[in-house]
């Protein structure tokens, strides 16, 4: 071994070095990939976001995996993206899988997984760019009471179902907001049926208005259930009975689904029913402002969006002037 001291210090920085470089990861493993994984979903409040980033991340995970030892930077993401568009998605679906990707690559690398130079790579990648709005779902007040009608009100599934369309169309929630709705939340304001304190999506909190055909669905589903406290939807047995304490998003989405179907509408979504619930409060002459507090919107351009495009070609603006 030589004696001299500054080679030897010469080589143990060198080999630090080195170390260093090798220590940088470009290719990530499956469990690196699960470990960043959990990393991004456990920084997620919200369960609507927590589901929908998992989807992504478990769709893009599949991807990278498929091909053989393929690194993590910039350019495994931009072929990922064209990879998305070839398969038709929206550019609204294309950008929320390229988030999840982004915010994966930004976890690993803060979990000292992935070289921080990669990860900003990745963080430049571009989402696609959206041109135009697609058109909404929504349904008439002719087709809302059709649906109602259509559902029998003397079984228990029948006066829950009942129950569970008219919360959809009379208040616009979302799904999450409804499997969460309490007995507790249904209280008296300023002479009303109201839904105090309702959490929603990004941890907002709203107070929203129950019309009486509502409550009185509403009313209708719990006291023969028998239902005092706790959540308000739960679920009914083959033989006509509740269990549980609860329901999931899911069985909302099937109730809603099924009963469309029923009645000859295809493709409808519980998010369909929140869309027609500003709709008709909008044509109803309801303030834009009052039906984005209704919603619990951020921006009014959200609620502009609910309510589809402005341009009323049945009442145009340019009938109202003719020169000469």
């Amino acid at each position: 071994m030589c004696g001299n001291p500054r080679l030897r210090h010469w080589r143990a920085a060198s080999m630090g070095k080195k170390a260093t470089k090798r220590g940088r990861r470009t290719v990530l493993r499956l469990p690196d990939l699960d470990h960043s994984k959990a990393a991004v979903l456990n920084s997620l409040r919200s369960p609507a976001s927590r589901r929908a980033y998992e989807f992504a991340l478990n769709e893009f995970i599949a991807w990278y995996c498929s091909e053989p030892r393929l690194a993590f930077n910039r350019v495994v993401v931009l072929r990922y993206r064209l990879s998305l568009e070839a398969r038709g998605l929206a550019a609204a679906s294309i950008n929320q899988r390229l988030a999840a990707v982004r915010r994966l690559a930004y976890e690993a690398s803060d979990c000292g997984l992935l070289s921080p130079e990669l990860a900003a790579g990745i963080r430049r990648v571009k989402g696609v760019r959206q041109l135009g709005m697609r058109s909404g779902n929504w349904l008439t007040l002719e087709q809302c009471s059709d649906l109602l009608k259509g559902i029998s009100p003397e079984d228990l599934r029948g006066k829950r179902d009942r129950a569970i369309l008219s919360t959809l169309l009379g208040c616009g929630l979302r799904r999450t907001e409804l499997v969460e709705l309490r007995v507790e939340s249904l209280q008296m304001r300023q002479g009303r049926s109201a839904i105090v304190d309702l959490v929603g999506k990004g941890g907002h909190i709203r107070t929203v208005p129950v019309p009486q055909w509502v409550k009185q669905a509403l009313d209708s589903w719990t006291s023969a259930a028998g239902i005092m406290k706790g959540r308000i939807f739960r679920a009914v047995s083959r033989s006509g009975s509740t269990w549980g304490t609860g329901v999931s998003p899911n069985v909302i989405w099937a109730v809603v689904r099924d009963i469309c179907k029923s009645r000859g509408m295809d493709n409808v979504a519980p998010h369909d029913l929140r869309r027609t619930c500003a709709k008709l409060c909008h044509s109803s002459g309801g303030e834009l402002e009052q039906i984005q507090f209704l919603l619990g919107h951020v921006s009014v351009q959200t609620t502009e969006r609910y309510l589809g495009c402005k341009q009323n070609l049945g009442n145009p603006v340019n009938d109202r002037f003719a020169p000469g």
